[in-house]
């Protein structure tokens, strides 16, 4: 007994359009014979055409899965089946009394209907113009797209960048196994861009089955995180560090950020993790992020016979104070 097109393309008959499309897909990648070392992949193929072009259009399944449930007024001729070269063996009427294949009560009144599409006079059967029409034009499809992530340092945020990256992409090759692809690319990355927006490289994704186009390569920027510095949007976070007595008497510091020196005053009494705001000096995107200075109060070391002292003389003018007291 011959496969029928669900069994071609190894699915169920309740698989989802989604799910036939990417059974088809698995299987031309294996069969087509640009690359299949099999002997018949050129006659697979044609099967597996034939099977898709059937199962992917809604109305054509529709009446094969009709003729599945009713084999026995389609044996002679139906998509599965195959018919003479003189259209279908014993038909002698329409009133099925005759015809081999057809019970007593088959109802033919969608017969034109049926048949019409296919072109005067029905030749060697569906089935073999289904295969010629395959044979002649097969399907397409776009190539999937595809997603990276690169990390930037921020100053890339600031005034934007023209590179060179190298990616390892999971892909699909053209006999349907998973592999890493490298892929190497010249990408204009623009000021202004906040994390986890994405580049979209027209054309760079997968490739097309059968001569459809490539898809689209989507590149999401993250920026690189250090010790000193993290991205919150268009937010820029910068810890700086700062001396005891700049936060505790309150001075004028200059301080080297991503977008360049900067004067600013810390106040008196700063606490360690205050943050001062610079509005709109983070990421300069439409709508500017702001940069947060975060302060971080730095002791030094006493390594000095002076500066014992020094911490000494600092400890009885403060001997009130009880760091634990809450």
């Amino acid at each position: 007994m011959s496969k029928n097109h669900y069994d071609v393309l190894g699915i169920s008959r309740e698989a989802t359009s989604d799910e036939i499309k990417k059974a088809y897909r698995k299987l031309a990648r294996k069969y087509h014979p640009d690359v299949s070392k099999e002997p018949d992949a050129e006659e697979k193929m044609q099967a597996i055409n034939v099977a898709y072009d059937t199962l992917s259009n809604a109305e054509k399944k529709q009446q094969y899965d009709f003729e599945l449930d009713h084999p026995q007024g389609f044996a002679s001729g139906g998509f599965g089946g195959q018919s003479n070269a003189n259209g279908f063996d014993g038909f002698s009427n329409h009133q099925g009394q005759t015809g081999n294949g057809f019970g007593q009560n088959a109802d033919f009144s969608g017969f034109e209907d049926l048949f019409g599409r296919f072109g005067q006079g029905f030749g060697g059967g569906r089935q073999q113009q289904y295969s010629q029409r395959n044979t002649q034009q097969q399907t397409s499809f776009r190539g999937e797209d595809q997603h990276a992530k690169i990390e930037l340092d921020i100053d890339v945020a600031y005034h934007g960048i023209t590179q060179t990256i190298t990616l390892q992409i999971p892909t699909y090759n053209v006999y349907g196994e998973p592999e890493v692809q490298r892929k190497t690319l010249e990408v204009k990355i623009p000021k202004g861009m906040k994390e986890g927006q994405q580049i979209r490289l027209s054309k760079q994704g997968q490739a097309g089955i059968n001569g459809g186009e490539a898809g689209d390569l989507y590149i999401e920027i993250q920026y690189r995180e250090t010790s000193k510095l993290r991205v919150d949007g268009a937010d820029v976070y910068y810890n700086i560090d700062i001396s005891p007595w700049e936060a505790a008497l309150g001075q004028e510091i200059e301080v080297m950020t991503p977008t360049g020196k900067v004067k600013v005053t810390i106040p008196k009494n700063t606490v360690y993790g205050k943050q001062l705001r610079l509005k709109d000096k983070g990421i300069p995107s439409k709508v500017p992020g702001h940069l947060y200075l975060v302060l971080n109060i730095v002791y030094p070391k006493a390594e000095t016979e002076a500066e014992t002292h020094a911490y000494q003389d600092f400890a009885k003018a403060f001997s009130h104070f009880n760091p634990r007291s809450n």
